[in-house]
């Protein structure tokens, strides 16, 4: 098929058409920055040939050289054969308008805490300037560090990772958008490095996906790091020990905010007595939740 490919496709509407059929052939997932294979075809034909990601309509029809082709087909194959999510092929993810440097020591960005973020968490912190330490507890790659530190330009932020990987990934993002004097990277398990630190806004993207689940991800999800997706017997290992310990670390007036995935139902079953403001997002209001620091399990 990609012999004939080489032969027979010459725009850029050929290379669409043809990998829209070869991802829904090869029944790929999506699910790491796009949610289908049109999308995902457009993204990965666009940014191999350094176009605009967002203007794909004037370029449609446009001739590619050989080498334009050869290069297009390659990263297409590669998606198929690897299987990888396509952030892992461009080393490129993007949130909102953000962009960041991905590669396998990472998850692939794609946590909903982001879009409450652009929003400066309206309204639930009435003056962004108030915001002057915050926290991104299991950073990863550092991006909602990266988002906090323009929502709260006043902030001082830890970014905090267990994973050595992982931090240099963040390294290179906050490098990227010169926040190194705003954003500390800080290598520790949870809260074990953190003594004496305190914080007005603590927010968590941590593991949550239960063991069952974790047999059952597609094959995409075998490339992301396990320790940054598996949370135990019911995915709630990493929130437990937030919950149990946050309240040390929040000031009097700090907010704890904390995304779980498909967890809702088993958290609410486990701290009947907690007040959990469940958050609006795209996706629904099943997936963030906040309290406020009196409003912690003891």
């Amino acid at each position: 098929m990609f012999t004939q490919a080489k032969t027979q496709l010459h725009t850029i509407r050929d290379l669409l058409r043809f990998a829209v059929s070869q991802f829904n052939q090869a029944k790929l997932f999506f699910g790491h920055g796009s949610t289908n294979a049109y999308d995902e075809a457009a993204y990965l034909i666009l940014h191999t040939l350094h176009l605009p990601l967002d203007q794909l309509a004037p370029f449609i029809d446009a001739r590619l050289t050989d080498d334009e082709l050869l290069q297009v087909l390659h990263i297409i194959e590669r998606r198929i054969t690897e299987k990888k999510p396509a952030a892992y092929l461009t080393n490129e993810a993007w949130l909102g308008d953000y962009n960041f440097y991905i590669d396998e020591r990472v998850i692939v960005p794609r946590s909903f805490i982001a879009e409450l973020l652009q929003t400066q968490l309206e309204p639930w912190v009435t003056d962004p300037d108030s915001i002057h330490s915050a926290m991104d507890m299991c950073t990863g790659s550092g991006c909602l560090a990266i988002l906090m530190a323009h929502a709260f330009e006043h902030a001082i932020i830890d970014a905090v990772d267990i994973s050595i990987d992982a931090l240099a990934v963040a390294k290179r993002n906050v490098a990227d958008y010169k926040l190194q004097k705003q954003v500390s990277l800080i290598e520790s398990n949870l809260f074990t490095a953190l003594s004496g630190r305190s914080y007005d806004l603590i927010i968590s993207n941590p593991p949550y996906v239960n063991a069952k689940s974790i047999k059952e991800l597609p094959t995409e999800y075998n490339h992301e790091p396990k320790n940054a997706l598996e949370s135990g017997d019911d995915g709630l290992d990493a929130t437990r020990a937030i919950l149990r310990e946050a309240a040390t670390y929040l000031n009097d007036d700090g907010i704890l905010i904390v995304e779980i995935g498909h967890n809702r139902e088993c958290l609410e079953q486990a701290y009947p007595q907690t007040p959990f403001t469940w958050l609006e997002i795209s996706a629904g209001d099943e997936y963030v939740f906040l309290l406020n620091r009196s409003q912690l399990p003891d």
